[in-house]
């Protein structure tokens, strides 16, 4: 009598697990490469055969790309593609790190992140100071901030939370994932608006930093100004 175990045998009304084939890794890859935001299992759903399985398709892909020089990151309630963490130091030698926001729009954001939805007044209070209209519009434009509704006050206050692009742009899976509000301050790219107002010395950079103290309006010059 042979010792060996035969194999359970299958459940015929249990279907096969789905593998994903090369024609649906290629494709995944080339949707994650080409958009400009994180990809997310329903919107790949809509390019893959009615039988495939978005979710295991996305898992294969981030396999095949495991430990590679670039990787299938969760960000922003989906994947993207993003340089491995422990190569990222080194490639500052020959990467431009692109010009952060304004201080006060860091400030700003990093407010209405862990306190949204939040009125301009709140986030003003907040602060303590007054809150110029371009730092809002500046954070608007980078698609940092977006309208959440208005408060049932007199008024009726317009209240602000953060986007999917900031989780994308922070590398968060969601909100629940923020980190300490000191390591907001990181580089972001400047937008237009922003970059106008940092080169004219006009605008929120301006307009705010007289209500700072002496010391902070120093220190927040040089990411106000080029060269």
């Amino acid at each position: 009598m042979s010792d060996e175990l035969e194999p359970p045998a299958r459940d015929p009304y249990v279907p096969d697990p789905y593998v994903p084939d090369e024609d649906a890794l290629r494709l995944a890859e080339a949707l994650v490469f080409a958009s400009d935001g994180p990809v997310t299992a329903r919107a790949l759903s809509q390019l893959l055969p009615e039988a495939a399985d978005a979710d295991a398709v996305i898992a294969a892909l981030r396999a095949r790309y495991a430990g590679r020089g670039v990787e299938l990151a969760e960000a922003g309630g989906g994947v993207m593609f993003r340089t491995a963490e422990d190569l990222a130091p080194r490639l500052r030698k020959v990467v431009q790190i692109p010009r952060r926001l304004p201080r006060v729009a860091m400030e700003t954001l990093a407010i209405i992140a862990y306190h949204q939805p939040v009125t301009r007044a709140e986030i003003e209070e907040i602060r303590g100071t007054a809150l110029a209209q371009q730092t809002l519009e500046a954070l608007l434009e980078a698609e940092l901030i977006v309208l959440k509704g208005r408060r049932e006050t007199p008024g009726r206050p317009a209240m602000w939370g953060t986007t999917p692009h900031f989780l994308a742009q922070f590398g968060l899976k969601e909100l629940r994932d923020l980190p300490r509000r000191e390591d907001l301050l990181l580089e972001l790219p400047v937008p237009r608006a922003a970059a106008v107002e940092a080169d004219t010395g006009a605008g929120p950079a301006a307009a705010e930093g007289a209500d700072d103290a002496p010391g902070e309006a120093a220190a927040g010059e040089p990411e106000e100004r080029d060269g």
